[in-house]
């Protein structure tokens, strides 16, 4: 880690919510590793060997006339990222059923414990689509169910899907450190069931799941949802998160010409969550 040189971008951001939110979810998406929200607006960082000079290209709330959006980005000295995160993850609950908290955070009184170390990787459970994706779990059934989790980030919502009885269970990752801090998260909740792999859709060829939990991005998902079908046995679930509520048609078009039928959507913060039936 020593020779990793990393840049950090300082966005000064006006209102502040739900910009700041909507601004970490795009960034993360675009490469960005880690954030520390501040009184103008948040900090990110993102590893100089994965920049480059259109990235911030799709970051579309940049362009929305509702906030203004100021940066500024320079070269960093080398940062004691877990210290960062430690000063800023809390604990959450999830519809007084779920935590996801910390090693050193109290363990509160729920149903199912997360504990979680996010490093760099993206998913605490504190962004709305993580929060709806955990509300989908909660409210399905998921014993002896197999299921993937696409995109899996720190493995948390693979790691709820084995505490509701889920198995075996697929985590995959294209980054490699979401790869090994999904590995870390799993042995740290002592899941036995699920198995984190890195790579992309292409290792979907001749798997099949009952539930399949793909929390990434409009334009991904519409490129992989074929695949996602074809992996998706009879009476499945496809659970589907990670775009704007303006994306909703898109994503429903792509799936009804897969036989796919939109049976619940959850919304906060402009951010949805589709379930589909097959």
């Amino acid at each position: 880690m020593s020779n990793i040189i990393y840049l950090g971008y300082y966005f000064k951001v006006s209102p502040l919510q739900p910009a700041v939110e909507i601004l970490i979810a795009e960034l993360g998406f675009a490469g960005f590793e880690s954030f520390v929200e501040t009184d103008e607006g948040v900090t990110a960082y993102i590893q100089k060997d994965e920049w480059h000079e259109r990235i911030l290209e799709d970051i579309q709330i940049l362009d929305s006339k509702e906030f203004e959006i100021t940066y500024t980005y320079d070269e960093i000295e080398q940062t004691n990222w877990n210290e960062e995160w430690e000063k800023n993850f809390s604990p959450i609950i999830v519809d007084d059923q779920c935590s996801v908290r910390a090693p050193f955070h109290e363990k509160p009184d729920t149903t199912y414990d997360i504990v979680i170390e996010p490093k760099m990787s993206f998913g605490t459970g504190h962004h709305e689509t993580t929060h709806m994706m955990i509300q989908h779990i909660l409210k399905n059934d998921m014993t002896n169910k197999s299921v993937l989790d696409m995109g899996c980030g720190t493995g948390i919502l693979a790691i709820l899907a084995e505490m509701k009885g889920a198995k075996p269970i697929d985590a995959i990752d294209y980054d490699n450190w979401c790869y090994i801090n999904s590995l870390e998260n799993v042995e740290r909740n002592n899941c036995k069931h699920i198995t984190v792999l890195e790579g992309d859709a292409n290792l979907l060829v001749g798997r099949q799941y009952d539930i399949i939990i793909a929390n990434i991005n409009r334009n991904i998902l519409l490129n992989d949802i074929q695949t996602y079908v074809n992996c998706l046995n009879k009476n499945g679930l496809l659970l589907l998160s990670g775009f704007y509520k303006d994306d909703i048609q898109a994503i429903e078009d792509e799936c009804n010409i897969h036989m796919l039928k939109l049976v619940e959507t959850l919304e906060k913060n402009h951010w949805v969550s589709l379930k589909f039936l097959n």
